[in-house]
């Protein structure tokens, strides 16, 4: 399904009937990941699953945005398809826009699953990646431009960064990682499911602790051997337990 929000043509996916989850991918993911899961949800719940904008289908923002900017697109994109959802669930950098987004009022939903939640970050997580990028200009500058591209992939993915996933969002990326969620966190009164992977190590389980000791009354689970995309690792447990936190 295709709608324009914010003059951004968006596409969207749909699954099953009943009261309405919405589920927000993660940075460099798209709905398509998601339709396995959106399946075996689609049984009780209206499953929503957009592309954000710059992922899957979905045109790129005109310009670098940040998570609000995200978060205001989501509010617009559910009055666009005029839905209230009952229940948001973000994975990863969704996670951090959901958190963003109910935390400032900019959309509601009576529950909230958070999967491998971004959003927490330390002081120096922006300038570690600052520092990288400029290294890896440094040491690639004299060589041909298409070595370049290969050695700079090479070192961000060394070094743990998600900033060339998206090389065409990479000014947004900058935004992302400087935009903690903390503050929005500690406004959340939405009862509150965390889930982590006990394996994951782009946003590990001292993430989760540290968003459910800011959200009050959340609840944390840790998942054994579930790494970064733990609905594609751990789906039956993840699913159990959302259906369980929903159903409550």
């Amino acid at each position: 399904m295709r709608v324009i929000v914010q003059n951004i043509a968006t596409d969207y996916t749909r699954t099953g009937s009943g009261r309405v989850l919405l589920v927000l991918h993660g940075w460099g993911d798209s709905s398509a990941s998601w339709q396995t899961f959106a399946a075996k949800l689609a049984k009780n719940y209206d499953v929503v699953v957009p592309d954000l904008p710059g992922f899957g289908l979905t045109e790129a923002p005109p310009e670098a945005w940040n998570l609000t900017d995200y978060a205001t697109f989501v509010r617009d994109f559910l009055q666009k398809i005029g839905v209230k959802p009952y229940a948001v669930m973000g994975h990863s950098n969704g996670g951090a826009i959901a958190i963003r987004g109910v935390g400032r009022g900019l959309f509601q939903a009576e529950k909230l699953v958070l999967l491998a939640s971004a959003g927490v970050r330390s002081s120096n997580s922006a300038t570690a990646y600052r520092v990288i990028a400029k290294v890896g200009k440094a040491i690639t500058a004299p060589l041909p431009k298409r070595v370049t591209s290969k050695l700079r992939r090479k070192l961000y993915e060394t070094a743990g960064s998600d900033l060339l996933v998206a090389e065409h969002m990479q000014e947004t990326f900058k935004k992302i990682v400087r935009d903690d969620v903390r503050a929005d966190a500690a406004y959340i009164s939405t009862p509150t499911l965390l889930l982590y992977g006990a394996a994951d190590e782009q946003t590990p389980v001292k993430l989760g602790e540290q968003l459910n000791h800011d959200i009050d009354g959340s609840s944390l689970r840790i998942l054994n051997g579930a790494g970064h995309f733990i609905h594609l690792d751990a789906p039956e447990e993840v699913v159990s337990a959302t259906e369980e936190f929903l159903g409550e």
